[in-house]
């Protein structure tokens, strides 16, 4: 007679034999998501059209070139410097649209933009040849960078490589240099920054930086952030430069200007939106040194730096020859009895997120659809919530947790669960007042 075997859900089998599941250890445990991710919208001379890039720091060390039109080390990549700073992985949509792809007679750019105008190709024989039938290099150059070579007998065996796309039907033929021309940027339409936001809509960042000067655009982005925020539950802040009055703890209002000339007033935004995705959830950007690329305008008397700070802006000042964050808020300034001043700090911001995403995360993973909301179910989510606050304790973002300050109950439906949950962020220190007394 067979043994009976393989997976068991009751302990209700009839044969004799081994009954044994294999299941993974659950991955949506107590644990703290990683930060250090960034969204923004970017005016490209090269690049993808309609998509978003994903574009991790590695990525962007090596392949800057190929991904954006430009070297690590060109001047046009100061501002994605200045962010890569402090962030381990960006999300990045080309906003402008509607330009024209740079050709010649034997290939075409692969994206639009300025920048394809600097691609050539360059034809030459093959010097190891020894063949009746003409065998070429045909050599791919943006500026003076050889960036692909192929060898081959004819156009119809030249492949597509990051840069062009070759024209098959094309007679190869020896030349020095044949610049591709003709192509164009296209425009930054109002419409693409909806476009942009639709997008992102459905991938999970720390902050959304934004290089618009348009009042418009700048409102449709705080208003993407509140909606995302309050209405579902997407915990990210918003860096946008010179947001006045818009008093939100989800928008970053950056006040300084760079100076120099051929800058946009809005470059700045790199370098905070950085700062605000990679701070860790224990730390706080009150005093961090400005270790950018761009020259701060920082004339401010105290008498402005205090009244920037009563109105909720993010601003930079000189201590001795450094540039330092004055002190890390966002924007939001209308305290209430519901909403205290911490709800301007920060730090205080990014352990509540932590907080929200963490758990939403670990219950829409190991508990929806899958554990009972009976007393057992319960017990198990509440164990997993303080687990989680008590790492957020050991690495110092809370302070005072008591297990017993979390509840853990049925709502008004068999399906429902209502938490109940009081924490206690820490805050950097930031002033200090001290007394000497003489004897």
């Amino acid at each position: 007679m067979a043994l009976g075997g393989g997976n068991f859900i009751t302990q209700n089998k009839n044969l004799p034999g081994s009954y044994i599941n294999f299941v993974s250890a659950s991955q949506a445990s107590a644990n703290l998501a990683d930060r250090g991710i960034a969204a923004m919208a970017l005016e490209l001379d090269w690049g993808v059209d309609g998509a978003v890039m994903t574009v991790t720091s590695s990525d962007f060390l090596k392949d800057s070139l190929k991904i954006f039109g430009y070297a690590y080390s060109h001047d046009k990549m100061k501002g994605l410097r200045d962010l890569f700073l402090n962030i381990k992985t960006g999300y990045f949509y080309k906003i402008n649209s509607g330009g024209v792809k740079a050709s010649c007679t034997s290939a075409t750019a692969n994206y639009t933009g300025i920048r394809g105008n600097n691609l050539k190709i360059v034809i030459e024989a093959n010097e190891s040849s020894t063949t009746a039938i003409p065998i070429y290099d045909v050599s791919t150059f943006l500026d003076t960078t050889k960036v692909d070579v192929q060898t081959v007998k004819s156009a119809s065996e030249l492949k597509k490589n990051d840069y062009v796309t070759f024209v098959s039907g094309a007679t190869l033929s020896l030349t020095a240099g044949t610049p591709l021309s003709g192509g164009t940027n296209g425009t930054a339409a109002d419409a693409n920054y909806q476009m942009f936001l639709d997008k992102i809509e459905s991938f999970s960042f720390n902050a959304l930086g934004c290089l618009s000067e348009s009042t418009t655009i700048r409102s449709l982005f705080a208003t993407f952030t509140r909606r995302m925020r309050d209405e579902e539950g997407i915990k990210f802040q918003s860096v946008l430069h010179k947001h006045d009055n818009a008093d939100y703890e989800g928008i970053v209002s950056v006040q300084n200007n760079p100076v120099g000339a051929n800058l946009d007033d809005s470059s700045l935004v790199y370098w905070v939106t950085g700062v605000i995705a990679g701070c860790a959830v224990n730390m706080s950007n009150t005093n961090r040194l400005y270790d950018g690329e761009f020259s701060i305008d920082v004339d401010y008397t105290q008498a402005e730096l205090e009244s920037a700070l009563k109105s909720g802006k993010f601003i930079f000042h000189k201590v001795g020859d450094e540039v330092r964050v004055l002190e890390d808020i966002n924007s939001f300034v209308s305290i209430t009895d519901v909403k205290s001043a911490d709800f301007s700090d920060n730090q205080t911001i990014r352990v509540l997120d932590q907080i929200g995403g963490d758990i939403a995360t670990l219950f829409n993973t190991k508990y929806l659809g899958k554990v009972p909301n009976d007393d057992a179910g319960r017990i198990s989510l509440w164990n997993d919530i303080v687990r989680h606050h008590q790492k957020l304790q050991t690495i110092r973002a809370i302070e005072d947790f008591l297990p017993d300050q979390i509840t853990v109950t049925q709502g008004d439906t068999k399906k429902s669960v209502v938490v109940t949950d009081y924490v206690t962020p820490t805050h950097a220190m930031g002033q200090l007042y001290m007394t000497i007394i003489v004897q």
